[in-house]
This record gives structure tokens, sequence and C-alpha cells, in this order.
């Protein structure tokens, strides 16, 4: 797969997060369940994640953990690799640095927050691609660029799922 198309895929999927978002304007900072995320809040989280995503693509610090070397195989193994396989997410807690206590004010707002993060995330993996190397995470270790965009994509997908007004 060519990080265009895993790009473009990114793309789709935040374009759906922003319809669902758009869709969620009457209950927008309303958490679909008790201890759940309010649509807002599931956009701050994508967006953040996007964010430092781009970091770790750049190869620059980031808020998510830098895990001994040792261990990111079998996390890269157990949990990153399985996600892709599967195409799918399943359950977990978020880490605090990504865990959003409110988000954007309005949809239009978490338009704007989603597609700058959106932008950032394209371009470094863009020149990371252009640079012939692959991304190094601190929580799984050496991954392809097309694997890690892959990654988010999926990861914003799964969070689509969480908004009601998602499902058509």
């Amino acid at each position: 797969m060519n990080i265009d198309s895993v790009l473009d895929a990114n793309r789709a999927a935040i374009d759906e997060l922003i319809v669902a978002a758009e869709r969620a304007e009457s209950n927008w900072t309303t958490p679909r369940e008790p201890r759940k995320w309010s649509p807002s809040q599931v956009v701050e989280h994508v967006a953040r994640t996007l964010e430092e995503g781009a970091h770790v693509v750049a190869g620059e610090p980031s808020k998510f953990p830098t895990l001994p070397s040792f261990v990111r195989p079998a996390l890269r193994g157990l949990f990153f690799s399985r996600i892709l396989k599967k195409r799918a997410f399943s359950k977990a807690k978020t880490m605090a640095a990504f865990n959003p206590e409110r988000g954007p004010e309005t949809p239009a707002a978490a338009r704007e927050r989603l597609l700058t993060a959106l932008a950032a995330f394209d371009s470094q993996s863009r020149a990371r691609v252009a640079s012939g190397k692959d991304v190094v995470s601190g929580v799984f270790g050496h991954v392809s660029v097309e694997d890690y965009a892959r990654f988010q994509e999926l990861h914003t997908r799964h969070h689509c799922g969480q908004i009601p007004e998602a499902r058509y």
C-alpha cells in the first residue's frame, strides 16, 4: 500500500468524523452514556492523537510514552499488528494526555481542529516516506510509515463509532 492511498484513507476517516460531529450538534457536549465521552471530547481525543502521531513520525518528542526497547516488539505484535490485521480496535483505556476534559466548542471548531491535526500528520508522513526511514515509536518500535498511518486511520474510525450520529 502506498502512502497516498493510506493518507487518503486517513482523510476519509476524518471526513466521516467531521460529518458525525456536525450531526451531533444538538448533543455536542453530552456524553452518550455515563463515564463516556461527548462528541466534542471524541473529536479532541482524535485530534490530540493525530498531533502527537505527527511528532512521532517526525522523530520529535511526543506525549506517547517511551517504553523500554525490549517491550516494543511484543506490543507491536500483540497490539499494533493485530489491529492492522483485524482492521479494528478493541476496547482500551487511553493515557491521561489523550483523555480530554472537554473539546472544541462547536462542530465547526471541531472541523478546523481535526483538519489542522490531519494536515500536520499528513505532512510529516510524506516527509518521512521521502526520507526513506521508518517511524520509530516509543511504544511499538520500528514500523513503516504506511502502517503507522493505517493505525491512525483505524483509530479514527474506531472513534467515529462512538458518536451515535455517525451511524447512518
